[in-house]
């Protein structure tokens, strides 16, 4: 990417608003819906169709050396 990132990115762990839940973006569609699974779970995931309601509260490369850590 040459610009600089701005907004929740795939594997970035994000607060959603309108959920009221924390998940982690497992994709980004075509139309802008960002595809949401829990953060402990593969098995529940959500959409968001607005990307002005997601926080990114631990940006990917943290999130990978957290893991690693552990």
């Amino acid at each position: 990417m040459t610009e600089e990132q701005t907004g929740a990115w795939v594997g970035d762990r994000v607060w959603d608003e309108e959920a009221g839940r924390e998940g982690i973006v497992s994709d980004m569609r075509g139309d802008g819906t960002y595809l949401l699974r829990e953060v402990h779970a593969w098995s529940l995931t959500w959409t968001a169709l607005n990307a002005d309601k997601l926080t990114v509260t631990v940006p990917r490369e943290e999130r990978i050396k957290r893991d690693r850590k552990a």
